[in-house]
C-alpha cells in the first residue's frame, strides 16, 4: 500500500515539475507567450520577489494536497468494513487535535512572514529618479514626465492591420513610455473620466486609475527592453484596446529620446490659453 502511495505522490510531483518548467519554458520577456502556464518573465526586484513567493505557495499547496491525497488512501484501505470489521470508538486523540490546530496555524505563519515584506516592498515607494504620471481615458492611456520638461503624449493602439513583424497585436502602440534601466521609476497614475487599472505584469506592478485621485507605484527594470501590459479594469467598450508598452533603455538612449521627445511632444496652448498634451493622432 505504502509503495503504491510512494509511487503516486513521485507521479504528482513530477508531473507538477514538468507543469513548472514548461511555464518558464515558454515565458517569454515583456509578454504573454503562446502555451504560457507560468508567470511572466520578472524584469523588476517586486516581480522577482513575486516569482519566489507564488513558487513557495505553490509547493505548500501541493504539500497540503499530496498529504490529504495520503491520509484518504489510508483511511479508504485501513478503515473500510472489510479491513477493519470491528470499528474503533476512539472519541478524543489530544496529539491529533493540537497538531490539526498547530501546524496550520505555523502554515499561515510562514506564509504571512514574507507576504507582508513583499506588501511593504511594493507600497514603499523609494526615492524616484523619474517620475512618470498617468492618466487613463476612455479608451487609451496618455503620459506626462513632470521631471523632464513636463511634456507629455497620448498612446493609442496600433490596429492589427498596421502592425508590423515581431509586434505583438492588441499591445502594440503608436507612442510608447521611455525609461531608464536601473532607475527607481515612480508612476502617478489617475483616470479622466472612469476606473481604469494600469498593469505591467513583468514589472509587478497593478494599481488602479481613479478620476480625481492621484495613486502612485514604482518600479526599477533590471534590464532593457520593451514590456507589455493593459488596462486591468473593465473601463468600458473598448476595455480590451487599450495596452501600455514601457521601453526600457541606457541612460544615454533615455537622454537622446527625451531630447526629441520635448520637441515632438512639445505642449501647445488651446484657445483658452492653456496648454494641452500633444498627440499624434
Amino acid at each position: 500500500m505504502m509503495s503504491l502511495v510512494r509511487a503516486a505522490g513521485l507521479f504528482i510531483g513530477s508531473l507538477l515539475a514538468a507543469v513548472v518548467a514548461s511555464g518558464a519554458a515558454y515565458a517569454q520577456m515583456g509578454q504573454p507567450a503562446d502555451w504560457q502556464i507560468n508567470l511572466q518573465d520578472a524584469a523588476t526586484p517586486v516581480m522577482k520577489d513575486i516569482h519566489d513567493f507564488n513558487t513557495m505557495l505553490l509547493i505548500i499547496i501541493t504539500s497540503i494536497v499530496l498529504l490529504v491525497l495520503v491520509l484518504l488512501v489510508v483511511v479508504i484501505l485501513r478503515f473500510n468494513e472489510r479491513a477493519n470489521p470491528v470499528p474503533s470508538k476512539t472519541s478524543h486523540n489530544t496529539l491529533i487535535e493540537v497538531a490539526w490546530t498547530v501546524l496550520p496555524v505555523m502554515v499561515l505563519v510562514v506564509i504571512a512572514v514574507p507576504s507582508f515584506r513583499l506588501l511593504h516592498l511594493q507600497l514603499n515607494v523609494p526615492q524616484a529618479d523619474l517620475t512618470v504620471k498617468v492618466t487613463g481615458h476612455q479608451w487609451y492611456w496618455s503620459y506626462e514626465y513632470p521631471d523632464n520638461g513636463g511634456f507629455g503624449f497620448d498612446s493609442y493602439m496600433v490596429a492589427t492591420k498596421d502592425l508590423k513583424p515581431g509586434q505583438p497585436r492588441l499591445l502594440t502602440v503608436d507612442n510608447e513610455v521611455v525609461v531608464p534601466v536601473n532607475k527607481n521609476v515612480r508612476v502617478q497614475v489617475t483616470a479622466a473620466d472612469v476606473i481604469h487599472s494600469f498593469a505591467v505584469p513583468s514589472f509587478g506592478i497593478k494599481i488602479d486609475a481613479l478620476p480625481g485621485r492621484l495613486n502612485e507605484t514604482w518600479f526599477r527594470a533590471a534590464r532593457e527592453g520593451v514590456y507589455h501590459g493593459q488596462c486591468s479594469e473593465l473601463c468600458g467598450r473598448d476595455h480590451a484596446f487599450m495596452p501600455i508598452a514601457v521601453r526600457v533603455v541606457s541612460e544615454k538612449d533615455f537622454e537622446a529620446w527625451i531630447a526629441q521627445a520635448k520637441a515632438k511632444f512639445a505642449s501647445v496652448p488651446d484657445a483658452n490659453g492653456l496648454l494641452t498634451v500633444a498627440s499624434t493622432r
